[in-house]
């Protein structure tokens, strides 16, 4: 009897306003090999239509945001995996997931898997989608402490167990989160460098509120998973970074400053402080969560 066939649970998250991206993507997963895949295409503020035979859609009437909308899919899918993929992300090899199923089975330390990410058209891939703060080679596969969230693999006994994407945070860090949840779990995130995602170099800041929530979300981040001693030491080091990084650029500033205030004044949901044991293991496996 030859091994049996992995299933895989696929959200993919969209609000309607790609739809040739969302098409690709969705060709490049029905095209994966030597998997079974339960695959929804979740619409965050509109009921997706015109999919392929197969696919389910699930449309939400309002946006939720990116986290919510990710885990409203999860209830929607079967599989021993689940795989989440942004609708203007794809999957350029056919046999990628059961590659990526593969690694992840042989070795059971690994408890989310994010690949590399490669604009599809040849230009540079920005260093942010290296989640290391040694960025080095982006063929290189190392333990990583957050991911870029359009293409990731996890198996769903340990997404249940992380208690999924942060739903408070709408849009940003939710990667962040998710990482360091499956640490806690006595597990790894794992940097593949040898897999490939395809994505389009785009501006972050292309989102109105991309600064103040990336700072109301650092600290939320904090606030929710960080023993108490570390959460100052933590939110004070972003605010120094950002002072650095935006010393020159004043609106930045003024709406990051006012995320950050949000952060400290507003509920950040459910709190779950990381173990001592996993600030160690993190800590000596190069990221303590300081910054």
């Amino acid at each position: 009897m030859g091994p049996v066939t992995p299933t895989v649970g696929v959200v993919v998250l969209t609000q309607g306003t790609r739809q040739g991206d969302l098409a690709r993507g969705i060709r490049s997963l029905l095209d994966q090999q030597d998997v079974r895949l339960d695959i929804v295409c979740v619409g965050n503020g509109w009921q997706p239509t015109g999919l392929p035979a197969g696919v389910k859609s699930l449309g939400l009437p309002t946006n939720l945001g990116i986290p919510a909308g990710r885990n409203r899919g999860v209830s929607s899918v079967a599989g021993e995996f689940l795989f989440f993929l942004d609708d203007d992300a794809s999957i350029p090899d056919p046999r990628f997931l059961s590659e990526a199923i593969a690694m992840l089975r042989a070795d059971p330390t690994i408890g989310l898997l994010q690949p590399r990410v490669v604009d599809p058209s040849g230009l540079t891939s920005p260093r942010r989608w290296i989640p290391r703060i040694r960025k080095g080679e982006a063929t290189h596969s190392s333990n990583v402490f957050s991911v870029w969230e359009g293409a990731v693999l996890l198996p769903r006994g340990v997404f249940d167990a992380t208690g999924g994407w942060a739903e408070p945070f709408f849009y940003a860090h939710e990667g962040i989160e998710l990482a360091w949840r499956v640490w806690d779990l006595g597990l790894r995130t794992w940097y593949a460098g040898d897999l490939v995602a395809n994505h389009p170099v785009i501006q972050q800041t292309r989102h109105d509120d991309y600064y103040r929530l990336n700072a109301r979300n650092r600290v939320w981040l904090a606030r929710r998973n960080l023993p108490a001693p570390l959460v100052p030491v933590y939110a004070g080091a972003w605010l120094g970074i950002q002072l650095l990084r935006w010393s020159r650029n004043r609106p930045a500033l003024r709406a990051w400053f006012g995320g950050f205030r949000e952060g400290w004044t507003s509920d950040p949901g459910e709190r779950r402080p990381l173990k001592a044991g996993t600030v160690w293991r993190m800590t000596l496996a190069g990221r303590p969560p300081i910054v």
